[in-house]
């Protein structure tokens, strides 16, 4: 069964493209032990979500040395566009201090006119270390502020994440169509080097 942190390893997978990672790097980076990722690709593998490519191939049984694991970038659309909402869905909280996401986050604050909708305070990840006072909405994976922070690009995927999870028709309609560009180009990038 799906977890969200599993979501949380497909995207930051997808941000990787075709930088070579170990288990040990990307566990810190994206600030979970090696065994809990082990586990989210397991189950993105089990659930088709991913895929172990190999040099002009895929491999779906054993792990070959130089075999990397990527996103099956069209299932992973089609779950994010269809399924994330019912299976993650998020619910604004209380005002607390944050970091900003969702429609009030890159890329889609730039594609929303108005900045708030209905005159409403934005969304934001609880962080103490925040610069904005918002709405508090749990992030897909409690480490993400902490990650994204350190990788705009992560953090913009993330955004969008929690925008078809929380969002209005209107906002998870842009977030669908922006994360479906996004994830094609992140699939051209990985098919063109095989």
């Amino acid at each position: 069964m799906l977890k969200p942190q599993d979501i949380y390893v497909l995207l930051k997978l997808a941000v990787i493209g075709e930088r070579s990672w170990s288990y040990a790097e990307l566990a810190v980076e994206l600030g979970i032990s090696p065994s809990q990722l082990h586990a989210s690709v397991k189950r993105a593998l089990g659930a088709g979500l991913a895929v172990k490519m190999g040099v002009g191939e895929f491999y779906h049984a054993s792990f070959k040395q130089g075999d990397r694991i990527v996103p099956q970038y069209r299932n992973l659309e089609e779950f994010l566009a269809h399924g994330l909402k019912y299976v993650f869905w998020a619910k604004p909280g209380e005002m607390t201090r944050g970091m900003l996401t969702a429609y009030a986050a890159p890329p889609l604050d730039n594609l929303i006119a108005q900045r708030w909708p209905s005159g409403e305070p934005p969304l934001v990840w609880p962080d103490p270390e925040g610069e904005v006072r918002g709405l508090a909405l749990e992030p897909l994976y409690k480490k993400a502020p902490k990650a994204a922070k350190k990788d705009n690009e992560f953090y913009e995927l993330l955004a969008l994440v929690d925008a078809i999870r929380s969002g209005r028709a209107r906002e998870r309609k842009l977030a669908i169509k922006e994360l479906e560009v996004r994830l094609e180009g992140y699939a051209s990038n990985i098919k063109s080097q095989y």
